[in-house]
This record gives structure tokens, C-alpha cells and sequence, in this order.
């Protein structure tokens, strides 16, 4: 299993990018930093400088039909925010 599940493409992140060097990730909910850092390491051949996380809790959604209350959720999400050393880039656009 995989831990970086894929990189993260919006506005904030590529602002991220271009002002920190900070590169955004979609990884494993039980994932921690040490794990995180070695899978973008390993993955992109790149020098970790820093790793931080967050964790977006599932949301819930229900509507009401014919058969009564419908309820459902969303998966929980763990995203991972990798700042890289000096001078180091990833090219998350490069296919492989």
C-alpha cells in the first residue's frame, strides 16, 4: 500500500509551491511524518526538509425521500503539506 495516495493541484497549493517551495499531498489516514517524508523522498528522489498534516474528519449528508431519511457519509482525509530543502523542486506534472 502506498502512502502518498496523490498530489494535491489548486490555488493554494501552487501558491504554496511557488512562495515556500511547500508541496501538498493526499496521503494514507494513518500515515505519520517519518513515513510521509520517506515515501516523497523515495518517491521523487528530493531532500525533506519539514512535514506537516492535517486531518479533515468525514462530513455527513442526509436528505429526506419517500422511503424516509437517507443518510450518508464521506471518507475521512489526511492531507500532508512537505516543505523541501533548498533548492530542491519536484515536477509533480512529469509523467513517469
Amino acid at each position: 500500500m502506498s502512502l502518498i495516495i496523490k498530489p494535491i493541484i489548486s490555488e493554494k497549493a501552487n501558491y504554496l509551491t511557488d512562495l515556500r517551495g511547500a508541496y501538498s499531498f493526499l496521503v494514507a489516514p494513518k500515515a505519520n511524518k517519518i513515513q510521509i517524508k520517506g515515501a516523497v523522498e523515495a518517491a521523487y528522489g528530493v531532500k525533506v526538509a519539514d512535514v506537516r498534516t492535517m486531518i479533515y474528519a468525514p462530513k455527513v449528508s442526509a436528505k429526506h425521500t419517500k422511503k424516509g431519511l437517507q443518510v450518508g457519509k464521506t471518507n475521512k482525509l489526511k492531507k500532508a503539506v512537505v516543505t523541501l530543502a533548498a533548492g530542491e523542486v519536484i515536477d509533480i506534472f512529469a509523467t513517469n
